[in-house]
């Protein structure tokens, strides 16, 4: 956003834009780390359309830890190499809707992401490597980690941040 009013009101919600962050992260989380076996040259992507479930865990510094499910769709180009994913979560003091577009490039990815609800959007790049990601994301300063490993259709995503959200952990399975 560019504007005086808009840069206003993010900073204004930027608590709670970076709580949101963290939990975008874990489902961002999702749309990294395939294993691609060494025989086929695929994208870092390939094989990740479809319909993705699960659940796990969130740690809210103040709060505690609550229970966070996910239903998601993701799109590959022809290359293998381009994710587009649509992601919505919910535990019980949160929801949001995640969009990202992300890129692979050889063991880089980088990309963007926004959440619809809040109107907050970043940045994502880490690399990838034999089903393994470590990534970050940023948004108006605020920067969380994130580690994904995916195996066999399914995938175990790994937050940690300084900020109100400590840790977000979840398993996903792939769908049909």
């Amino acid at each position: 956003m560019t504007s005086v009013r808009s840069n206003t009101l993010q900073k204004a919600m930027l608590p709670k834009a970076g709580s949101t962050a963290v939990m975008a992260l874990a489902v961002l989380g999702a749309a990294f780390g395939m294993q691609v076996p060494a025989a086929h040259a695929a994208g870092a992507f390939d094989g990740y359309a479809g319909s993705w479930s699960g659940g796990g865990t969130i740690q809210i510094a103040d709060a505690g830890t609550e229970r966070i499910r996910c239903r998601g769709t993701y799109s590959t180009d022809g290359s293998g190499n381009n994710l587009r994913q649509s992601l919505r979560c919910a535990s019980d003091s949160y929801r949001f809707d995640l969009t990202t577009d992300i890129r692979s490039n050889g063991s880089s990815v980088s990309g963007f992401w926004s959440e619809s609800s809040r109107g907050i959007n970043g940045t994502v790049d880490g690399r990838v490597s034999s089903g393994n990601v470590v990534a970050r994301v940023e948004t108006n300063g605020y920067v969380a980690s994130f580690n994904i490993t995916t195996r066999n259709g399914k995938q175990s995503v790994a937050i940690a941040s300084p900020g109100p959200i400590r840790a977000v952990n979840i398993s996903l399975t792939r769908g049909n």
